[in-house]
């Protein structure tokens, strides 16, 4: 069953020691399938990517996928103690990243939360480390 919640989602980048700290709270859409929690909102000019819709899947702590589609279209897969290698799109073109996931932490099902932990790479160069915190509300 579909549910019309509100998310409050924080992304940290850390980069060379440089924090980029984005904070967005939208409407989203919410629906437990197969075992995953899947949580899709609209892109707004505050994400960098206006015109995009992202699909976050999660299953109990083991995976995630991250999923945008529109202006910028990417994909990115995390699994717990493995390596993925995902297409990344920006508005400025696509290019392949390595995806190396440290945290998954998802209770959503007992107090709204999710927390993602991540480092990306480029050619096998250290680009960032990436952090998301969101809390899932039920609409009043």
């Amino acid at each position: 069953m579909e549910n019309n919640v509100l998310i409050s989602l924080t992304s940290i980048q850390w980069q060379d020691d440089e924090k980029n700290e984005t904070e967005l709270l939208t409407k989203a859409r919410f629906f437990h399938e197969n075992g995953w929690d899947i949580i899709s909102y609209e892109d707004t000019s505050a994400t960098g990517f206006e015109g995009s819709v992202t699909t976050i899947k999660v299953d109990s702590g083991q995976s995630a996928s991250i999923v945008r589609e529109g202006s910028a279209n990417s994909v990115l897969s995390l699994e717990m103690g493995r390596k993925h290698f995902c297409q990344y799109g920006t508005p400025y073109g696509s290019m392949q990243i390595g995806v190396y996931t440290h945290a998954i932490k998802n209770t959503i099902a007992e107090d709204g939360k999710l927390y993602l932990k991540y480092t990306l790479d480029l050619n096998s160069s250290y680009l960032s480390d990436n952090e998301i915190i969101m809390t899932v509300q039920e609409k009043h």
